[in-house]
């Protein structure tokens, strides 16, 4: 059977090849089609595979009668609509490791670059000027160099940093010891690299936790004469922060390759000359392009053939009766997975998932990869959904287990999720209530009735009289409303918890005012 293709942005020609030469595939290239234009041809074709020019949304997918695939040849999707694709029944996949070589080489020819003032020197060299002494640089032999984030990308810059005799520090949620030993690299948290490393480098995707990781605070804890790379996402570093901590002598230098706002207008950054630039090219070579399209032209021709997708980023096809069966817990299990996760302690290295009730006689899968999807999704970002989140727990080289009981303790059906870190384990259970929705029913060994929804703060203190006015003065002072108040404890006078639904955030200032409330252990604010 033959299935006709459209490639609508341009591609290599490598990666066109495959398509081209295979039997399956009948391909046509027709780049910057107008939205009308796409519109009134897409409905002949089974394929789509575009870059980031063309805009796949609601209009065009709806017209799409036959398609089947979308393959983006690179890593971001912002420009499919991916509820509309899975409501038609469209897979759409993409290349999340295509660019990871040329990210790298990139990172190590900023920091090389940077180490030695080159672009300043090239600069001044074709003004006609000689001037030697004005571009003196450091060595990167022998440096301490903090690599922040150690996923794919983060380990090849590794690798690279070894060749130049560098001792690398690492600092990555997932990263074990033993894993951390294998590659060559010292396993640190940050306050270690910014204490020790001559230069560092960020590799996180950009998160709620990330935002502004090196921050103004983070600045004031670095080694002096520090130097920054950033090819990685614009926003983890506080951009107004990097410019105080070079003008005031702190920060040696900074290559930037993204920005938070692309592109920069007008940046006090690219006002100095301790800053070298380049407009987001970590991705932009040969090779790199060659990559994503060999991938998805690749993978396209295997779903053709009945090969499951790889890096599909949709949900997949349910029946309508597991569907329909399923449809009320998945926002419980995704509330579910978001609150244990903020509620623990480090990163997850073993996930337990129990299903009990009703549930224990359906297929589960898809509530448990939402729940994994919501638990990945505090360390990697909003890329991560239910189906290419077992790519990610297979590298971060997560474990988790289902189990299943027929003892749902009273509830028609009753979803637990554990998490075990290398410091404790933490629980949360939760149902739904007809009439009150999805609703937490138990946290760690305490019976409590909460909405999986708003700002929920989170207390473990003495059980001792006037505590709980306490904490109710300090929140009024600040501002913050309770909605509602949920408490349990073991013993009185002993350990025990209270739990609160605030209106609105709170942010670092009452938190801490709480944490130094006397009797109180740990203050947490769950974000849902």
């Amino acid at each position: 059977m033959s299935y006709k293709v459209l490639v609508s942005d341009p591609i290599s020609e490598t990666g066109l090849s495959i398509l081209n030469e295979a039997v399956e595939a009948e391909v046509t290239v027709k780049t910057g089609l107008s939205p009308e234009e796409l519109q009134k041809i897409i409905g002949e074709y089974d394929g789509l595979v575009v870059r980031s020019q063309t805009q796949v949304d609601a209009h065009l997918i709806q017209a799409a009668k036959r398609l089947k695939i979308i393959g983006r040849a690179g890593v971001g999707v912002d420009n499919i609509d991916l509820e509309a694709a899975t409501k038609a029944g469209i897979l759409v996949i993409n290349a999340p490791d295509g660019n990871t070589i040329s990210a790298a080489e990139h990172t190590m020819a900023m920091m090389t670059a940077l180490s030695r003032k080159i672009p300043a020197a090239n600069q001044s060299l074709k003004e006609g000027k000689w001037n030697r002494n004005s571009f003196k640089g450091v060595e990167l032999f022998k440096k301490t160099f903090g690599v922040v984030g150690f996923g794919r990308i983060g380990m090849e810059v590794a690798k690279r940093a070894k060749a130049y005799n560098m001792t690398i520090l690492a600092y990555d949620p997932f990263l074990t010891e033993e894993r951390a030993r294998k590659v060559g690299v010292k396993k640190a948290e940050l306050d270690d690299i910014y204490a020790q490393a001559d230069f560092i480098t960020v590799h996180t995707p950009l998160t709620k936790e990330t935002h502004h990781l090196i921050s103004t605070e983070a600045f004031a804890k670095m080694k002096s004469e520090v130097r920054l790379i950033n090819c990685a996402r614009g926003g983890i570093i506080d951009e107004m922060a990097l410019y105080e901590a070079i003008k005031e002598g702190r920060v040696a230098g900074a290559a930037i390759d993204v920005f938070e706002h692309e592109p920069p207008e007008d940046h006090p950054l690219l006002t100095l000359d301790e800053v070298i630039a380049t407009p987001h090219l970590g991705a932009s070579t040969v090779e790199a392009q060659d990559k994503v399209a060999v991938a998805v032209c690749d993978e396209i021709l295997q779903v053709f053939r009945n090969v499951p997708a790889q890096h599909a980023v949709n949900l997949p096809a349910v029946s309508e009766q597991v569907r329909k069966a399923l449809e009320p817990y998945y926002e419980l299990s995704e509330q579910l997975g978001s609150t244990v996760v903020q509620l623990v302690k480090g990163a997850p290295k073993d996930i337990e998932i129990t299903y009990s009730g009703e549930l224990t006689d359906i297929e589960t899968a898809p509530l448990t990869r939402s729940i994994l999807q919501s638990i990945l999704a505090k360390f990697l970002g909003d890329h991560i959904n239910p189906v290419n989140v077992n790519y990610y727990v297979k590298e971060k080289g997560l474990i988790y287990n289902v189990k299943r009981t027929q003892n749902s303790h009273g509830f028609t059906g009753l979803i637990n999720v554990k998490i075990s870190t290398e410091h404790e384990e933490r629980s949360v259970s939760g149902t739904l209530l007809n009439g009150y929705g999805p609703r937490m029913v138990k946290i760690d060994d305490y019976t409590v009735d909460l909405p999986t929804e708003g700002h929920l703060l989170y207390i473990e203190h003495h059980d001792l009289p006037g505590l709980i006015g306490h904490v109710g003065t300090l929140l009024g002072q600040h501002e913050i409303n309770i909605g509602s108040m949920q408490v349990g404890r073991k013993s009185i006078g002993g350990r025990a918890i209270m739990v609160l639904t605030i209106d609105k955030n709170a942010n670092a200032t009452p938190i801490t005012a709480l944490q130094n409330l006397e009797h109180i252990q740990e203050v947490k604010l769950i974000d849902l």
